[in-house]
């Protein structure tokens, strides 16, 4: 799965490709989408390329592949984070039903994200995929996206709970909903988990989603 190994990238040749800012080897999304990068190949020399699509002060994270990092910029490293595929249908608890999230729901998605998923979601990132969301009392109580993938993958994303409704089976309900319909279509789902977050890795083992490795995670600063 060479996509799943260079998802960023992958994603930006392909379903994201008319949004991405081009530069040779270099691709990223324009930073109202996310703040994402992706280059071609591992250590590859792209200095240029890489100066015509990060501006001076900016930062952008890449994953899984990194290329030779330009004299003067600085490439700060994370923790390697769990990339997890869906290999079959998952069990589905019962629940209310989701609501896809549209235009109207923008201020109820970016307030539960600043929220509980505060560094990667930008002001429109709810556009790279289909979203839905659980209300409950009016509220946007829980919701889930798609977000990076390719011709034959995508990434469940943005999968949060408010505080005030943990413990429901919000979270899981809208994952398996979501990976049994990818599944249905002929897509693997795939999704990325810091092994900081424990709730959230200890779900998706649950659920049913197999590690498939770890995954490098990087930010980009240009001084």
């Amino acid at each position: 799965m060479p996509g799943l190994d260079n998802p960023f990238f992958a994603a930006l040749a392909s379903i994201h490709a008319p949004l991405a800012r081009v530069a040779g080897d270099v691709r990223r999304y324009p930073p109202e989408f996310a703040p994402f990068l992706g280059v071609a190949a591992e250590g590859e020399d792209v200095a240029g390329d890489l100066a015509a699509v990060l501006p001076p002060g900016d930062t952008a994270y890449l994953l899984g592949v990194v290329p030779a990092v330009p004299a003067g910029w600085t490439l700060q490293s994370f923790r390697p984070l769990a990339q997890m595929v869906c290999p079959g249908p998952l069990p589905v608890a019962d629940g209310p039903d989701p609501v896809p999230l549209g235009p109207g729901h923008r201020a109820d998605v970016l307030a539960l994200t600043a929220l509980v998923y505060p560094h990667y979601f930008r002001e429109r990132t709810v556009e790279l995929g289909r979203y839905f969301g659980i209300y409950r009392q009016g509220r946007l109580a829980a919701m889930i996206g798609e977000r990076l993938g390719d011709d034959h993958h995508r990434e469940l994303s943005a999968i949060c709970t408010h505080p005030d409704f943990h413990g429901r089976g919000y979270a899981g309900r809208l994952t398996a909903l979501l990976a049994n319909d990818l599944l249905a279509a002929g897509r693997v789902p795939f999704l990325h988990v810091s092994y900081e977050n424990g709730r959230a890795l200890s779900l998706y083992e649950r659920l049913g989603f197999r590690l498939r490795r770890d995954i490098a995670f990087h930010a980009l600063h240009r001084p």
